[in-house]
């Protein structure tokens, strides 16, 4: 193995920290790619909440578009960009539902407000008027007054565990470092790509 190589998951970590040192309040923000019906590119932002060598974490509803379209075709993107940094990584691999327990254990983490809000939203839905989602706000307000929300069952985490992890540092002149892993069974093999 070579002396300068680092593992991408560890790479990805300092990276990560570096990003959320220097931009603290989006330094988690992901754009997440899924694939729709038609065989067509589909990307939003989400907030990537945890990550590991198994994989990179994040929370929705399992019933919106995003959720619809990762149970029906597993494969997506994910790409975090932190201009500050001229650094940005690019993720590609399957994403699948976490276990109950990881969501239920993130879920209760969450502020009262948004626990709420994942009863309330019918995310991805036509929504009639800001008017009817802040009813069903003020209605579970009450319902649930004096209690702790439980994590509705069709919201939670998926984990998305990749085959392709690629780093890409700015340079002068668009002479870009580009380093892409690519994973061979249960190892990782790197290579540098042009610019």
């Amino acid at each position: 193995m070579k002396a300068d190589w680092i593992e991408p998951f560890d790479r990805f970590r300092r990276v990560y920290l570096a990003a959320q040192q220097a931009l603290p309040d989006d330094y988690n923000a992901v754009t997440v790619a899924t694939v729709d019906e038609r065989g067509r590119p589909v990307a939003r932002i989400c907030l990537l909440k945890d990550f590991d060598p198994q994989g990179f974490v994040f929370f929705t509803n399992y019933n919106s578009r995003k959720g619809r379209e990762l149970r029906a075709n597993p494969a997506v993107a994910l790409c975090f960009y932190w201009p500050v940094l001229a650094e940005q990584v690019r993720i590609e691999g399957v994403g699948r539902s976490i276990d109950a327990d990881e969501s239920d254990a993130y879920f209760a983490t969450r502020p009262r407000i948004s626990q709420i809000g994942a009863w309330a939203s019918a995310q991805s839905a036509p929504l009639a008027s800001r008017a009817e989602l802040e009813n069903r706000v003020s209605q579970l307000t009450a319902q649930y007054e004096g209690r702790d929300v439980p994590r509705p069952l069709h919201w939670g985490g998926f984990r998305v565990k990749p085959d392709r992890i690629e780093f890409w540092k700015g340079h002068a002149f668009r002479l870009h470092y580009r380093d892409l892993y690519e994973r061979i069974d249960d190892s990782w093999r790197k290579s540098m790509l042009n610019p």
